[in-house]
């Protein structure tokens, strides 16, 4: 397993990319050599390079690198908690239907499907406009969404345990069904689970950015990448650095928990193994 993980060049490049994200978000405040909020008009739209300010200003005067420095804090936590939401959740559910099946399967379906009948963007919206533009309203947003392919994914690995000699040998032996479930089923539905919190997070990312871009995400004066798009999006033929440089913090981002999810299915999946 070791050899297998260092020789993986997904998760090596995946790992690479979403540590420095982290770093870059745990340290902002010593990477970032200006207050992301400061404004100062005479300085608006500087190209990148221009009077110490390595990626340019935006139209308010405000340094783009802080910027986008400090909107690394808001996407990354963003992305862990909303995905943290959907996997506590979805995969309760999905446990409880896969295992009890019956009326409580057929209701977890049920839900599922009609949340499943939404794009994630457009249910993220609906949500949205319900609670209102804020941090805490996007995490509980992007979390609802992420919901259903936990959901669907534990319920089908906990479908082909249930009927495994192990499990039917814990039943004879008059194991409960919580000890059935935290002991023999959880363990081994974890790898599934495992790959597609990593790739969740990439795509929480991206509804954060799109949340924000269309103004229902965290409102100014507080910088993410999604809000610096939309910022510059006016400026693209004088200053496509703004939304240039935000966007692709977002590609990378993006890309880095892609491959780390792709180089962990690959490891974990046993079918994949030889």
């Amino acid at each position: 397993m070791k050899r297998r993980f260092w020789r993986n060049p997904l998760i090596l490049t995946g790992g690479v990319i979403v540590l420095l994200i982290v770093f870059t978000a745990v340290f902002a405040p010593y990477l970032a050599p200006i207050d992301p909020t400061s404004q100062s008009l005479a300085q608006r739209l500087l190209p990148p390079g221009t009077k110490g300010h390595l990626l340019g200003t935006d139209d308010f005067g405000r340094d783009l690198w802080s910027r986008i420095i400090y909107g690394s804090r808001i996407s990354l936590l963003v992305g862990l908690i909303s995905v943290a939401i959907g996997l506590v959740v979805g995969s309760f559910l999905g446990i409880v239907a896969g295992y009890y099946l019956g009326w409580i399967d057929m209701l977890v379906g049920r839900v599922t499907d009609v949340l499943m009948a939404f794009p994630s963007i457009l249910l993220a919206l609906a949500i949205m406009a319900v609670l209102g533009p804020s941090l805490t309203n996007v995490m509980i947003a992007v979390g609802i969404t992420s919901i259903p392919r936990f959901t669907r994914v534990t319920r089908g690995s906990v479908l082909a345990l249930r009927e495994r000699a192990f499990v039917e040998a814990a039943r004879g032996i008059g194991a409960t069904n919580n000890r059935i479930l935290l002991q023999h089923i959880l363990p081994n539905i974890l790898s599934p689970v495992i790959v597609m919190a990593s790739t969740g997070i990439a795509g929480a990312i991206l509804s954060e950015a799109s949340l924000s871009f269309l103004g229902l995400g965290v409102q100014p004066p507080t910088p993410t990448w999604g809000s610096i798009i939309n910022d510059g999006k006016q400026y693209l033929d004088i200053a496509p650095w703004i939304a240039t440089f935000a966007g692709t913090a977002i590609l990378l981002a993006v890309l880095g928990f892609n491959l780390l999810g792709d180089g962990l299915r690959d490891l974990l999946d046993p079918k994949l193994k030889t």
